[in-house]
């Protein structure tokens, strides 16, 4: 089995173009009732290529953005108070009590759940906060749904179900004071070429051979059927697990 820090280093680019970003809704709820954002610091876990991380760093004080993988790191845009880290979300490397906010965008079912949980705890301040973020497919419509049926066909694995595990393991970890979910409307706009790098970047796709082929095919098909103007839109619920330390 591929070690997870590595599913994505040859999916860099596609990553940079076709992933969705969050909405603004979905940031406030991370700092609502935190005062003075400026004031904080963030650590964001399985940042990738920086997606979640410059969303942060737009508001907090300091961003420490934790990815493992160096070709993701390496394509992420340099941004003012976001820095990086060549770490795990299982050991970060900063302090003890140094952070006020802990986030994993997408990312937290990748991760070892019982050590990156400890971590987590070790790094918060008290009175901290924890979150997930997903940005889930609502196939309530029609070309999500369509969507959803090639990203099903062409699985390699169980990530989808994973995804639902882990989420479920942070819901229920002891060291919670409170846990509460925000879900919130998103959409993404998408030529033919970002459909094509939004497939790319998921890691359970097939990425070369004839089953990417295949999957390539069905995409130009379903491209072909939706897209108005030369676009598709897809729709999502990003939705958002906080838990508050004790």
């Amino acid at each position: 089995m591929i070690d997870p820090t590595e599913r994505f280093s040859a999916r860099a680019a596609d990553y940079v173009l076709g992933r969705p970003s969050y909405p603004t809704e979905a940031i406030d709820a991370l700092f609502e009732g935190f005062g003075d954002p400026l004031q904080l610091s963030v650590a964001d876990l399985g940042a990738g290529t920086g997606i979640s991380s410059r969303l942060l760093a737009e508001r907090a004080g300091t961003t420490f953005a934790i990815e493992p993988n160096a070709t993701m790191r390496q394509s992420a845009a340099p941004f003012p108070r976001l820095e990086w880290r060549d770490a795990r979300a299982e050991a970060t490397g900063l302090p003890d009590a140094s952070v006020d906010l802990v986030t994993a965008f997408q990312a937290f079912h990748w991760f070892d759940s019982e050590r990156a949980l400890a971590e987590i705890e070790r790094i918060l301040r008290p009175g901290g906060r924890a979150a997930l973020l997903y940005n889930e497919r609502d196939e309530r419509d029609a070309f999500t749904a369509a969507y959803g049926e090639i990203v099903r066909t062409y699985a390699t694995d169980e990530s989808e179900a994973r995804r639902a595990d882990g989420r479920m393991t942070f819901l229920t970890f002891e060291g919670w004071k409170r846990v509460r979910f925000a879900p919130f409307a998103n959409e993404q706009r998408l030529d033919r070429a970002t459909l094509f790098a939004r497939a790319g970047s998921t890691s359970y796709l097939p990425h070369e051979g004839e089953a990417a082929r295949r999957l390539h095919e069905d995409l130009d098909a379903l491209f072909q059927r939706f897209a108005r103007d030369g676009f598709v839109t897809m729709t999502m619920q990003c939705s958002v697990t906080l838990a508050e330390t004790r």
